[in-house]
């Protein structure tokens, strides 16, 4: 079987919450690390989130 090209990743906020996201990437397309800004409901607003492994 072939390797799947979408990896599954965690989206961390940038404001020290703890809050994160888990999302799929793919691989082949977007070679460099993901930042998003998405809504994170304990800091109750719009920050940056940075990707980092899975555990």
């Amino acid at each position: 079987m072939a390797k799947p090209s979408s990896i599954k990743i965690r989206l961390n906020s940038t404001a020290d919450t703890g809050f994160f996201y888990v999302t799929k990437k793919n691989n082949k397309t977007m070679t460099e690390k993901m930042q998003v800004r998405k809504y994170d409901p304990v800091a109750k607003k719009h920050v940056l989130f940075k990707e980092g492994k899975i555990k």
